[in-house]
C-alpha cells in the first residue's frame, strides 16, 4: 500500500513513516499542504493521513479537493482536535475515517489497512497460492507449512505478486507499490528483493522472470 503522510509536526510525521514502513508499507512524508498537492498530482497514494491543521493550503481544502476529484484515494484525518463536534465536521467534508491525537499506533495501523483494502480491489483476507500462505493482517507467511521470515520489502512484494497470480508485474510497478520516494528508479532494489525472496521460498522455484516484462507467481 502506498501512503502519504501530510503532518506538520516533523518528528511525528518522521516517526508515523518510519513505523507504517516497518509495517511493509510505501510511505511518503510532506510537512505541508503545497506539498501534499504536488505529491497528489504526481503520484497515486491509496491512503492519505491528513493533519487538518496544516501550513500552506489547510487540510480541510485537500480533503475537499479529493473528494471533488473522485481519485479514490482514501483519507484518514489525524489531528488534535477531537471533539465529537470536530469529528463530524471532518467526516463531514468527506474523509473515510478520523483519529485524534493523542493515538495508539497500533489503532493508527489497523485504521491505514482497513482503509486500504477499501481502496483497492477486494482481496481474500488471507493470500493463498498452491503451498504458499500469506497473511497481511498478521504479517504472516509460510509455504508447505514453514514459517517465512521475511523483512518488509520482501513480504510486500511477496503480497503484491500474490494478490495477481499469473500476471506480470514489471520492477517499475513493483518499485512504486513496494518503495517509496527515496528509492532510485535505476536500482536494482527489486532485482536484489526478488533473488533474496526466492532463496528464503525455497525449491521449487514459483516467482518467474518474464524477459522484459517484469516478475509473475506460476505462469498465466
Amino acid at each position: 500500500m502506498r501512503v502519504l503522510v501530510v503532518e506538520d509536526f516533523e518528528i511525528l510525521a518522521r516517526s508515523i513513516g518510519t513505523g507504517l514502513r516497518r509495517e511493509g508499507m510505501a510511505v511518503d512524508v510532506v510537512l505541508d499542504g503545497t506539498a501534499a498537492l504536488d505529491r497528489l498530482a504526481a503520484t497515486r497514494y491509496e491512503l492519505v493521513i491528513l493533519d487538518r491543521d496544516l501550513p500552506g493550503v489547510h487540510g480541510d481544502e485537500i480533503c475537499r479537493r479529493l473528494v471533488r476529484e473522485r481519485s479514490g484515494t482514501r483519507i484518514l484525518m489525524l489531528t488534535a482536535s477531537g471533539t465529537v463536534e470536530d469529528r463530524i465536521d471532518g467526516l463531514g467534508l468527506g474523509a473515510d475515517d478520523y483519529l485524534p491525537k493523542p493515538f495508539a499506533f497500533a489503532e493508527l495501523v489497523a485504521r491505514a489497512r482497513a482503509l486500504g483494502r477499501r481502496a483497492a480491489p477486494p482481496l481474500p483476507p488471507v493470500l493463498e497460492w498452491a503451498d504458499i500462505t500469506l497473511d497481511p493482517a498478521r504479517r504472516t507467511a509460510f509455504r508447505a507449512g514453514r514459517r517465512l521470515e521475511l523483512s518488509p520489502k520482501e513480504f510486500a512484494l511477496l503480497e503484491c505478486l500474490l494478490a495477481v497470480p499469473g500476471l506480470v508485474m514489471s520492477a517499475e510497478e513493483l518499485l512504486e507499490r513496494v518503495w517509496d520516494e527515496a528509492a532510485d528508479p535505476f536500482s536494482s532494489a527489486v532485482k536484489h528483493t526478488v533473488h533474496r525472496l526466492r532463496a528464503k521460498l525455497g525449491d521449487p522455484p514459483v516467482i518467474e522472470t518474464v524477459r522484459e516484462g517484469g516478475y509473475r507467481i506460476g505462469s498465466s
